[in-house]
């Protein structure tokens, strides 16, 4: 099976993606457990008690994977709007699952942007950590993680039928 124009694509994406993600997590360090915390909180006290528990080495790297974070939504939403576009490619997929596949990357990366602007501004600002604005910043994150995780579990188990299928008709060919 060679790889035709949409794999390509999928591949050349996914592996920004994974140097971005491996990036980020070089930055974090041991504050990386951090941030799902921070993300999944939805209690102000909680919140602050978290970045109130980091020391300034670990609060110096928490800022910084903010920065690198504003790169890190494109890649993801890139990697699978071409996994939706190389599904399709070897299995046409229906209109409306092809338009919710190449949507929702968008409003995921949309909501991990907010969720960075929201986390760094509250960073600064910590008498504005309120139960309102982290609950909706933990909505927002919990939404794209949602998103973003149910396209890669839609998109994988479209490609393993595919790669299983390809491994059958493999088999049958070599008896």
């Amino acid at each position: 099976m060679s790889l035709s124009s949409p794999d390509r694509k999928l591949l050349a994406t996914s592996a920004l993606f994974v140097v971005s993600q491996a990036n980020i997590a070089r930055v974090l360090g041991s504050t990386a457990l951090t941030v799902g915390t921070v993300q999944t909180t939805f209690s102000a006290s909680k919140y602050r008690k978290i970045l109130d528990n980091l020391g300034p080495a670990e609060l110096s790297r928490y800022r910084e994977h903010y920065y690198w974070d504003m790169f890190h939504p494109l890649t993801f939403a890139v990697a699978l709007r071409a996994g939706a576009r190389a599904l399709d490619h070897h299995r046409p997929l229906s209109p409306v699952v092809r338009r919710a596949l190449l949507t929702a990357p968008v409003v995921a990366a949309a909501g991990d942007y907010a969720e960075n602007i929201t986390g760094l501004y509250l960073l600064d600002h910590r008498d504005k950590i309120t139960d309102e604005r982290v609950r909706a910043a933990s909505t927002i994150s919990v939404t794209k993680w949602t998103l973003a995780v149910g396209c890669l579990a839609y998109l994988s188990q479209g490609f393993l039928r595919i790669w299983a299928q390809a491994g059958i008709r493999r088999l049958r060919r070599t008896r």
